[in-house]
Formats: structure tokens, sequence, C-alpha cells
């Protein structure tokens, strides 16, 4: 058969002259082709009667069987020397040239083929897939043998730069599972994943894959296959506008089916590809055959060697909010999450019941909150059925790929990279809790027979108030999804200058000052996670202008103070302004303590208080701070970072010589700091600074409303800082919220106006703190 009776008869197959072939056997039938005129040609070119030895070997999709159409030959001629091998080659490669069949080719020794395997680990891994196709057999045989032999003896030293190149190839060419146009080969759960599976398993690190790895093969193998018929060329990105008709040929229904299928798919094999490197890249073991390190990250969580794991005394089956721990503390450090673990909560792990505890909505913040970490964390989760669990009305979107082209990713993967982007943006907002929630829910409503936004908000309210939300900040959350593209719609299709635009929009949202902000935000958000070009600065400066003056019409309700004191704690103050003494009481519900304490006069409370939960390693979750009836209260909520509570009479021994001035703090402070790393801050964005007029504390007092990441010791640092500009601190309200913090100080200096020089030399300094 000549070059042209090649190509000819590959154009036949492809095109169902003689019936059309599944994708399978069209695959086989041209492995039949193929070998056949190479065995042909390499006959005629003298492979087989050449002396010394001569072989023709395929690799690649040839060498597995796994040729698709339009793809390259992989070949390599193999000789022991022979000095004629140059004509041979010409004679095989030129018809295959000519008939413009792609083709990657070598001509070497055992020995030379073996040298190149240990300087190009594309060449190494590639020769596992040897398979002999004409000539000498028994030198096909012993090349085979030695590329195994050598790749098993060298791959656990080479598997580091398998890795990086993996990731590497990650990064260029995004991942098959919740992707709108998914890279069937390169993709991270794509074929060459496969292909670093069973290089694992040549070596003898890992076991062979899996009855489910093995389906996942088969449907992207067919998938490519369908995708290069149909359009006659080789490419492996699979477009929603392709997926129709590979879909159809493939009997799988419509392009939504086919791509749910694909997702599934494509978890299973990254999947198992993270397992893999996990126990041969980063195995849990020491060379030394030493236990890995056990470090606390939160209550009952600790970082065992590379993996977050469950501490020694976690009991899950008691714990509710264990599972969101663990995975807040897995986004965070971005580790992933040991199996064992996985499993151990998908079989123990109780059922939160609604409403939420407090614990568990404040690691459901944390998770939401920690950027880029999260997308690993929830389809850990996700993958394991814990999810689910955590929010049933999930199965609706999973997977579902979305109708507009501007999309990049599956609706699902679109909310958690929404949740990614408003993590930075958490310092733009007053309710950074609220802005997550709503990122994570504002497309929820999405795949079904309904206007997304009104079906979404419906599906926000039971959420929220499932979770555990106050009935206004359930009402919030349901009315950011409601509107989230009240304000993209209104900036770029109507006229924001009109007086009746703003007016419109500002009533829509009640005039409510928190929910400009957060709709806001989630414009941003939703946008930048829709796609590269989405969120312009055009598109910005219009949504900034219409809530600019949004706000002008709301202007007057930005901050919110401090609850009255109730009876208890007058009661508390009453004493301490009586006896001239300083009171503690210490409470502890759970692992959260609850602290109160008042002192008589003016006395500094703020920074003293702050200060000893700091040195505790204690986070402060709410702190409220008030002065009235000769004296001043603080009301703290606080929870160790890791841990339990220290011991109760210790804590208000401390507090009580911090208020009396006998607690050398700053100097504790600092070795506790330069004994512990500092963490990095989360990703909230950078420190802002808000400035209100007080309408709660008569003329002389502003209200100053920070909001930044959150970090040990941040609220003691604060408070120092308004020491040193003089500035009194009449009541403040603390709230940590995930990474973030947004607290509010009523503040006016101890002489002279709140004027304009004193007001940026306490935002310097504040700043300077926060940052």
């Amino acid at each position: 058969m000549i070059a042209g009776e090649l190509a000819e008869a590959a154009t036949k197959l492809l095109e169902g002259r003689h019936g059309r072939l599944g994708a399978a056997a069209l695959r086989a039938a041209l492995v039949d082709l193929y070998e056949f005129w190479l065995g042909k040609a390499a006959a005629a070119a003298g492979v087989d009667t050449a002396e010394p030895g001569v072989a023709l070997v395929a690799v690649g999709g040839l060498g597995r069987r796994e040729l698709v159409p339009f793809s390259d030959l992989d070949l390599v001629l193999v000789h022991n020397g022979n000095t004629g091998v140059g004509e041979i080659a010409d004679a095989l490669w030129y018809p295959l040239w000519d008939a413009k069949v792609g083709l990657d080719h070598a001509v070497r020794t055992p020995a030379e083929a073996l040298r190149v395997a240990t300087e190009d680990l594309r060449t190494a891994v590639g020769l596992l897939d040897v398979r002999h196709l004409a000539g000498d057999t028994g030198l096909a045989d012993r090349l085979a043998a030695a590329a195994r032999d050598s790749w098993r003896r060298t791959a656990r030293k080479r598997l580091p730069e398998l890795a990086e190149a993996a990731r590497a190839r990650w990064q260029r060419s995004g991942e098959v599972a919740q992707s709108a146009a998914p890279d069937l080969k390169h993709g991270r759960g794509g074929l060459r994943d496969l292909g670093l599976l069973d290089a694992f398993a040549a070596a003898q690190l890992t076991d062979r894959p899996g009855e489910e790895i093995r389906e996942a093969r088969r449907l992207l193998l067919d998938v490519r296959t369908e995708l290069r018929r149909e359009l006659r060329r080789d490419r492996d990105v699979l477009t929603p506008e392709d997926a129709g008709l590979v879909a159809a040929e493939l009997e799988l229904g419509d392009r939504f089916a086919l791509a749910r299928k694909l997702s599934g798919a494509g978890r299973a094999v990254s999947y198992a590809v993270d397992l893999a490197l996990r126990a041969t890249v980063e195995p849990p073991r020491t060379r030394f055959g030493r236990r890995p390190s056990r470090t606390p990250l939160a209550e009952g969580v600790v970082l065992h060697g590379a993996e977050v794991a469950l501490a020694r005394d976690a009991v899950p089956a008691k714990d509710p909010a264990l599972l969101l721990r663990v995975a807040a503390a897995a986004a965070r450090t971005r580790r992933p999450i040991a199996h064992g673990t996985l499993r151990t909560l998908a079989d123990s792990a109780p059922e939160l019941r609604s409403p939420w505890p407090a614990a568990a909505r404040e690691a459901l913040t944390e998770l939401l909150g920690a950027g880029e970490g999260l997308v690993d964390a929830v389809e850990a989760l996700d993958r394991t059925g814990l999810w689910a669990r955590l929010f049933p009305e999930w199965g609706a979107v999973r997977d579902l790929p979305p109708r507009e082209p501007v999309h990049t990713w599956t609706v699902d993967r679109h909310l958690v990279q929404a949740c990614v982007v408003a993590a930075g943006l958490a310092t733009t907002v007053a309710r950074p809790d609220l802005l997550l929630l709503s990122a994570l829910l504002h497309d929820i409503g999405k795949g079904r027979e309904a206007d997304h936004s009104e079906l979404g908000a419906a599906i926000a309210q039971r959420v929220a108030e499932r979770i555990g939300l106050s009935e206004v900040d359930a009402a919030t959350v349901s009315a950011a999804v409601r509107h989230h593209l009240l304000l993209p719609h209104t900036a770029t299709r109507r006229d924001i200058s009109e007086p009746a635009t703003v007016k419109r929009v500002a009533t829509t949202l009640d005039d409510d000052p928190v929910l400009l902000e957060l709709l806001h935000a989630l414009a941003e958000a939703d946008a930048t996670a829709t796609g590269p070009g989405v969120w312009t600065e055009w598109k910005a400066g219009l949504i900034g202008e219409l809530v600019s003056r949004c706000g002008e019409v709301m202007a007057g309700k930005g901050f919110v103070a401090p609850e009255p004191l109730g009876e208890r704690e007058r009661q508390l103050l009453g004493k301490a302004v009586r006896e001239g003494s300083v009171e503690v009481l210490v409470g502890a519900n759970g692992n959260v303590a609850t602290v109160t304490l008042a002192v008589p006069g003016s006395r500094e409370l703020l920074a003293p208080a702050a200060g000893v939960l700091a040195l505790h390693s204690l986070e402060v979750h709410t702190a409220a701070l008030r002065g009235g009836d000769g004296g001043r209260i603080g009301l703290f909520t606080a929870s160790p970072r890791f841990g339990s509570l220290p011991d109760i009479a210790l804590l208000r021994e401390h507090f009580a010589r911090a208020l009396a001035g006998t607690l050398p703090l700053t100097q504790k402070l600092a070795v506790k700091e330069r004994d512990y790393q500092r963490p990095e801050p989360g990703p909230a964005g950078p420190p802002r600074v808000l400035w209100f007029d007080d309408e709660t504390s008569g003329s002389g007092t502003v209200v100053l409303e920070l909001r930044t990441a959150d970090r040990i010791g941040l609220l003691y640092r604060v408070a120092g800082a308004l020491r040193r500009c003089e500035a009194e601190v009449r009541w403040a309200r603390v709230a940590t919220l995930g990474a973030a913090v947004v607290d509010s100080f009523a503040i006016g200096p101890r002489q002279g106006p709140p004027d304009q020089a004193w007001r940026s030399r306490v935002e310097q300094a504040v700043l300077a703190v926060a940052g």
C-alpha cells in the first residue's frame, strides 16, 4: 500500500463509507490500518532483513492502542549500530510526510534511548508505552524491559520534577472538570494525567487504576475521538458549540449531559492524581521512618505532615462544626485534607441541624473567606458527599454548564470562584460574612425553569435561616441574591446621571447602605469570576459612580453602635464604681470564653483586655465597650485559635493585673510574637478606615471604622495606636468575620475638636498597625 492509499483508507474510515464506526471501533480500526501499513513499509525498507537487528516500535497513542483521528504517529527506529539505518529511516519517514501524516520520530540504539530518557522526563514516560511493530522482536522487547526497569529504579527521584511539570501544564490548560471548554488532553483530569497514573503504577508506587478511572479513560477517549472526527482536525478543546454534536454521536443526550459526565470523569482522574502525588512526592513518613509532625491548626484539626487531619482527641460524632473547621483549615493553609480524614468525616460527622450553632457559622465564614484554597477544599468535600450535606441545594448546579458563552466555568465552580474574588474584597464592606455567603449563592437558582434571581433569593433565604442567621441578616442575603444584577444592569443600560434612576435603585434597596456595599462588591466578584475581560475599567467606573450617587441618597446610615447594656452588666458596672474596684467575670460555654470587665471612672480598658486575650492566644469574635454611670464596661467573646481554653482563674488574674497596670503586657506580647511566627494576613484586601459622624455620643465624637484582615494581637495594637494619638474611646464594637474584622470605635481627642488634622494622624497610626 503506498502512502496515498494510506491517507485514502484513513479518510474512508473517518467518513464511514463502509458503515460508521463507534468511537472505540474507529480507534481500533485506525490502529490496525497504521500497523498494517507500517509493517509493509518497514519490510520494504529492509527492517526485517537488516543486520545487526533493527526494530520499528511505537510509543504514544499508537503504542497504547489509543490512536484518535488526526493524531501524530510517535515512532522510534531502534537499532544495534546498523550503519545503514539512515536509509531505512528515510524509506519509512518520507512516505508518511508525503501523505501529510503527523510524525514524531527518532532513530536510536537502546543505550541512546535510555540515555535520552535519563535527561528528558517526557521521553522516560513515553518509553513506558513501547510496542513492537516490525523487525527484531527481541530488540524491541529488550528496550521495553530496560525502559521499565530504569523507570522503576529512578521514578521516585524524578517524581518532584514530574509533579512540577504537571502543575505547570494545569496552569496553562485549566481543568477538565467544571470547565465550559475543557482541554481533554492537557487539562487537569485529562488524558495526560491518565498517563501519569500509568507511570505511577509502572514504577510500582501505586496500584493499577480501578474501574472508575478506566471508565473515565473510555469517556475522554471517546469524546476526543468524536470531536476530531466532527472537526476533521487535531483539536482537543471541547467548546460548547461542538459539545452538542459530540453528545449526539455518543448518544449522551445534549451538551449539558455530556458536560456533567465529563466533569465527573475529570474529577475522578484529578483526585486520583492528587492522591498519587501525595503518596509518592510527599509521603506521610520521612526517609528515616519518623512520624511527621502534627501542628495544631484549629480545635480538633492538625497539620499532619503535608495534610490536614483530625487531632487524636477529635470526636467527629460529637462535634457538628468539626467538618467545617477541617475544610477551613485546609483552605486557609492550602493543604489537602487527608483521605482518611475525609472518610472518617463522611462516616461519622453528624448532620448540622437547623439552626446551625455559632461555631459552625463562624467556620463557614472562615472557609468561604480563605481565598484560592477554597476551590480544592470544596472539591474534596463535594467529591465525598460532604458538601451536599451542608448545602443540599448544590445538586441542581453541580457541573451545570453555563448558557452564556462568556463564562469560563460551570455554574458551581463559578460560585466558588466568586467567593474567592469576594474574599479579596472583604474590607470594602461592613459585612464580609454576608458578602461571602451571597457570592456562594448568587446563581444558586440556575438550572431550573424560572428567573434565577427570584428563585435564588428564595433558596438563599432558606439557606440563611438554616445556618442560623438572624432574620435581618437572612433578608439581606436574600436581597443580595435577588438584586445581584441590579447595579451592573442599571449602570450599563440606564442614564445614571438622572436623579430618578438613582432614586429608583436606592428605593429598590430600601435605602440600605449595607446592602448597597454588598451589591457593589458582589458585582465585581461575579464579573471577575465569569471570565477574562468581563470586569473592565469602564464597567467598574460606571458602577462605582452609581454606587456613589446612591450612597449620597442613603447618607448617615453607615455603622451600627453597640447594643445598650443589660441589667446584669449595669449591676456589675455599678459595683465597680461604688467600690472603686476592677470587676472581672469570666465564663465559658464550650470552647468560647465570655469576658465582662468593669472599671471605675475613665480608666483604660480596651488595650489591657485585648492584650490579655492575645497573650492567651484567644481570637476575639466580638467586643463591645461602653461608658456611663461613672465607669466603663467591656464585653468580649473569644475562643482559642487551637487547643482548649486557658485556665479561667489564670485568665481572671491576668485581666485584674492588666487593668491595675501591674502586668507587663507589651514585653510579654513581644516575646510571644518573637517565639511564634506571625501569620500572614488573610485575603481580605488592604486595610481601610472609614469615618462617620457619631449621633450616639454627642459633639466632639466621631466613629472610626477599621476594616482589615484578622491577625493575632490586632485589637491590642489598634488600641495602643489610639492611645498614642490621645484618642479617648467612648465606645467600641468589634466583629471578627472569617478572615476579616470590622471594628468601630467612637473616639474623640482628649483636648480640642476632632478636626481633619487629628483624624489624619489617627488614621495613619491605625493603618500602620493594621497593615
